[in-house]
């Protein structure tokens, strides 16, 4: 089992690694996906999220983006696996978990961060407007 602490990482890398990891066959979990970051320039990432939860009613086509970050953080990491509705991908997306917080049970237990020098622009996820 492995602990990834997702403050001032960016989401890319994060995900990556975590999809490696999965596939392994280890058991992943992610804490404090609220803190993770997304490079580029805010106003274009707000716009972005903005259309994309915009979208309602029965003729909506497209991804369907949820507001809560560890789904964010989540589907992110569903990206990078190969197929995660079968097989290989399958089993490695059900051995992640994401949580906002740091769970009690984990805070013993040793922990990976992956934060290096935070980019000039990037936003972290808590500051997109729901």
């Amino acid at each position: 089992m492995k602990i990834i602490d997702g403050t001032e990482t960016v989401l890319g890398r994060l995900a990556s690694f975590a999809a490696k990891e999965a596939l392994k066959g280890e058991e992943i979990i992610v804490v404090n996906c609220d803190k993770v970051i997304i490079t580029g320039s805010r106003k274009n990432i707000e716009e972005e999220f903005q259309i994309k939860r915009s979208r309602f009613g029965s003729s909506q086509k497209g991804p369907k983006i949820s507001k809560s970050n560890e789904k964010i953080v989540k589907r992110a990491i569903r990206g990078m696996l190969p197929n995660f509705r079968e097989g290989r991908g399958n089993m490695a997306f059900k051995k992640i978990k994401c949580y906002n917080k740091f769970p009690k049970e984990f805070e013993k237990e040793e922990k990976i961060t992956l934060a290096k020098r935070k980019p000039k622009k990037s936003i972290k996820l808590e500051s997109i407007k729901k």
